[in-house]
């Protein structure tokens, strides 16, 4: 189905346009309809499917026939890189419209509170907030939501994951009870129900390709040492020019700056972004990865989810996420819409039975490629291991690559080992 389909004010289309978007996604088609008619909207659909455009478009197609001054939609996002690129998503849509965005979120100086007040007394047409920053200022008695007409809850589970539940239910007391809520969700766990059933009155609802990852993904895994990592990452990469663009993804933040540093040891150039950093640290960092002056870029889950960086080449997880969905998130960075990607995982012994569950769970086995020899022996892997060296894996000859728990292999038994220390555009629809 076309844009130009759907109904949509002429100054939005021209400005899609000029976006090089004609065609609509799934998630657009089946929610931009629903949106458009008034109705309250689940929606389940992970990254890159296009689902800020679905909530975006059909509320600036309203607000460009409403031209009264007051807060006329609230979205909320789990973090500060989301908001942002929501920000920048209305302002392209926007451009030849005159409609207003204000956005809110922690860590910024204080300079912009009086502009920030000024906009919640009225002036401004799209409010995208983060919880916590939102109720500072809700604290402050100035707020005027009286007249708003949209509620969003962008990548609602995660913000549940941080723990915003308690300050989302708080703005909600806030909000007039009559007006369109609209929630989008990665998953839809118990407790996305919960709040799904307090503020959504008979919703819709829309599920698009929940936990699986994209057809484009080539996906790959290596069993390895934990100190066989680092010479690994690098050895996969340092003569391959082809690939511009490089995002590895750590458990932790503290792992974060390791792995840069061991990448620069081999010569690698990178950086690391975490929320360790400061708010424009981040930006920056951000922005020279987003521009391709940064090649590698070393971040946790923080970039996981709802951040549309076009052209990544490759996604290297140098640590299996906890959560099997978290998987599917990290490697949806790379693939975006219609595009192709590489994804690569590095299994340790301790998290072959988590990577049985991410396999088990996008229902396919993940290839596991031969290491090079001279970085050692490695593990064979058992999705069945136990999570020690002492039990469920053996050491394997030579980094070859294994069969499963019933390959042979004449290496050291792995308990034996002395455990170390880590050293283009689309043809369819906006896709955030």
């Amino acid at each position: 189905m076309k844009f130009s389909e759907f109904g949509l004010d002429e100054q939005l289309l021209e400005a899609i346009s000029y976006m090089g978007f004609i065609d609509a996604t799934p998630i657009q088609e089946q929610a931009i309809p629903r949106i458009m008619a008034g109705k309250d909207l689940i929606a389940c659909a992970q990254t890159g499917t296009g689902k800020t455009a679905a909530f975006l478009l059909p509320i600036l197609h309203h607000i460009c026939h409403n031209r009264e001054a007051y807060v006329k939609a609230l979205i909320l996002v789990p973090t500060r890189e989301l908001a942002i690129q929501i920000d920048q998503q209305v302002q392209a849509a926007t451009f030849f419209s005159n409609i207003s965005c204000l956005l809110l979120y922690g860590g910024s100086d204080g300079t912009d509170w009086e502009t920030q007040k000024r906009g919640l007394s009225g002036g401004a047409d799209i409010v995208v907030a983060t919880p916590g920053k939102l109720i500072s200022h809700l604290n402050m008695g100035y707020v005027r939501f009286e007249r708003m007409e949209y509620l969003i809850l962008d990548e609602a589970d995660r913000m549940l994951d941080i723990g915003f539940y308690d300050d989302i239910i708080k703005i909600i007391s806030h909000l007039p009870k009559t007006r369109q809520s609209l929630l989008f969700s990665a998953t839809f766990p118990p407790k996305i129900r919960e709040l799904a059933g307090m503020i959504l009155q008979e919703p819709e609802h829309i599920s698009i390709a929940i936990s699986k990852p994209a057809e484009g993904v080539v996906q790959e895994a290596y069993v390895v040492y934990e100190e066989q990592k680092t010479p690994l990452v690098a050895r996969l990469i340092a003569d391959k020019a082809n690939l511009r663009s490089i995002l590895i993804f750590s458990s932790t933040k503290k792992k974060v700056g390791d792995i840069v540093r061991g990448l620069k040891r081999k010569g690698l150039a990178s950086e690391g972004i975490s929320s360790d950093l400061e708010q424009k640290e981040r930006e920056e960092v951000l922005m020279r990865f987003k521009s391709k002056q940064t090649r590698i870029l070393v971040a946790t889950d923080v970039l996981s989810r709802g951040i549309d960086i076009k052209d990544i080449n490759l996604v290297i997880n140098f640590d299996v996420p906890g959560d099997a969905e978290d998987y599917v998130h990290r490697i949806g960075r790379t693939a975006r819409a219609d595009t192709t990607g590489i994804a690569i995982t590095l299994i340790n012994p301790d998290d072959m039975r988590r990577f049985g569950r991410i396999e088990r769970l996008i229902e396919r086995e993940v290839p596991k490629l031969q290491v090079p020899e001279d970085l050692g022996e490695t593990p064979v892997y058992d999705p069945r291991s136990a999570g020690s060296r002492g039990g469920g894996f053996r050491g394997g000859g030579g980094g070859g690559r294994r069969p499963g728990p019933g390959g042979s292999g004449q290496g050291r038994p792995g308990k034996n080992r002395k455990r170390g220390k880590p050293p283009g555009r689309s043809k369819g629809g906006p896709t955030a």
